[in-house]
């Protein structure tokens, strides 16, 4: 495997810090007793004979070796018939273009589309405004959100074109194949559910025509089912993690042709991270998408894929959600946050905001008011919940137990800017997204001064933020089945910019 420089996207997105790794040092596993550069030989072999099953055939390899023996007699017109079959088929197979090249005319185009310029000096494709939004929206608020809008309109279109995931088959619910579909882990169970249900586009059943392989496993899974509480023992994770490797590194050859850098995971817990050390290489070279993605406990942007954290209690976004969003003229408050003293970041903000100021800058612990008139507990709570945040300016996201929180999607959804308050936190889809754009950040240490930093911030400003908010709320939403540009498709999108940043030698 090499890398490639700097890569189309690293040059087309400024800020954007995409892989490119140099040689990768090569995999080296038992299986059985036998080295296994003898099982990659084995695994190269079964997948030539594998080339000759066609669909329906029920073709074996063996079969295919009996057909080849016999081909030479012109006792049997049918036969003569199958095997001139075979060979167009084959020959067309040859014309078609490997997954690499397929990968090199992608980056080409991207790198085309990155360097085209407007009149106004904006890098916008024509297409953009409905392709975006399906209706208007003009250049400047594309090219303050986007870091390249071409770029990304280009990419995001050549992966519809050619991105294809392979899905490993190996094990069984609940642990592979399945994961929570509700509250606080949605996105790890909707993620799974949703490309093993996919029956075309994306997903092929093909692994020598696929560009990434998925690891189909659930981490929040593997903690109700293997972890045993309290115990703060996370080596059972580690452990199935390592397995599961083995088997489809065992069983498949494509793990070691790349030392598992083209592989990848997707996890919301929070030790999600933890459990990729189950493999070093999975580890070291895989491609790990979390929304633990912390640069400080060893997240690298440019390789792994950070994904939102949404909870929806019921699997469903809440009806207050969904409806639009008020305008600016509607919201009272500077900014608003409740919520509980989960982590050290959480702690402080309640420690110097707290009731200090509820009818500007409302933060409660657990003792929200209600709006109603009815005590603030289950659906009237939430409601409550939502109620100030579409009242609010800006809604306060601090970190929790780990960086990550579902506040920032709520905020979205809400119309209200998100505040994230965390040190070492990498943001979803940073590739393409501006935050600055859509969002404020602030350290950790400033939380003191959080009032002050927000109230500084001009009013045409704040306008702008929240016209980039209603811009990328797409992005953030979760459709069934999924839909062009969302949620979903961003993850999908991530992963893509990473296999598109090497190659790997053929």
């Amino acid at each position: 495997m090499t890398g490639l420089g700097k890569s189309p996207l690293a040059e087309a997105l400024p800020g954007a810090s995409l892989r490119a790794p140099g040689q990768l040092p090569h995999p080296r596993r038992e299986l059985g007793g036998v080295h296994m550069a003898a099982a990659r030989l084995l695994a190269v072999a079964l997948s030539v004979g594998l080339l000759l099953i066609r669909d329906g055939g029920g073709l074996s390899v063996s079969g295919a070796e009996e057909l080849t023996d016999t081909s030479s007699s012109s006792s049997s017109p049918q036969l003569s018939t199958v095997v001139a079959t075979e060979s167009k088929a084959e020959s067309a197979r040859a014309r078609r273009p490997s997954v690499e090249q397929e990968l090199d005319a992608a980056r080409a185009a991207i790198r085309r589309a990155a360097r085209r310029r407007h009149g106004d000096g904006s890098n916008v494709s024509s297409a953009a405004p409905e392709w975006f939004r399906g209706d208007h929206v003009d250049y400047a608020l594309l090219a303050r959100v986007y870091r390249n809008p071409a770029a990304f309109y280009r990419s995001y279109v050549e992966m519809e074109k050619h991105f294809k995931v392979y899905v490993y088959g190996e094990g069984e619910p609940p642990i592979l194949h399945a994961g929570p579909c509700k509250d606080i882990y949605t996105i790890e169970g909707r993620f799974i559910e949703q490309l093993e249900l996919i029956t075309g586009g994306v997903r092929t059943w093909e692994p020598a025509r696929a560009h990434a392989f998925f690891l189909p496993f659930s981490v929040a899974k593997m903690v109700k089912f293997a972890y045993r509480p309290l115990s703060y023992d996370k080596t059972p994770l580690l452990s199935i993690v390592a397995d599961y490797v083995r088997v489809v590194a065992s069983r498949h050859p494509f793990w070691n042709r790349s030392a598992g850098a083209d592989h990848f995971m997707l996890s919301c817990h929070d030790w999600g991270p933890e459990a990729s050390r189950g493999d070093p290489e999975l580890y070291a070279n895989g491609i790990r998408a979390l929304c633990n993605a912390n640069t400080s406990e060893g997240f690298r942007p440019g390789k792994d894929v950070s994904i939102p954290e949404i909870n929806l209690y019921t699997g469903d976004t809440p009806q207050q959600l969904m409806e639009p969003a008020p305008g600016l003229s509607s919201r009272p408050y500077l900014a608003f946050f409740a919520g509980g003293r989960h982590g050290h970041v959480r702690d402080f903000l309640l420690q110097h905001w707290k009731g200090r100021d509820p009818d500007n800058f409302p933060v409660y612990e657990y003792d929200l008011p209600s709006t109603t008139g009815k005590g603030a507990r289950g659906v009237d709570r939430q409601r409550d919940y939502f109620s100030y945040m579409h009242r609010a300016r800006f809604c306060l996201c601090p970190s929790g137990h780990e960086v990550a929180t579902p506040r920032v999607v709520e905020a979205i959804h809400a119309g209200c800017v998100p505040v994230l308050v965390s040190d070492g936190y990498a943001p979803p889809f940073a590739d393409v997204l501006r935050w600055e754009a859509f969002s404020v950040s602030v350290p950790v240490a400033d939380i003191p001064r959080l009032k002050e930093i927000l109230e500084r911030i001009p009013m045409a400003e704040v306008e702008q933020l929240l016209d980039g908010v209603r811009l990328v709320k797409q992005h953030f939403t979760l459709h069934q089945p999924p839909e062009r540009l969302d949620m979903f498709h961003m993850i999908l999108h991530s992963v893509w910019l990473r296999r598109l940043n090497f190659r790997l030698n053929q």
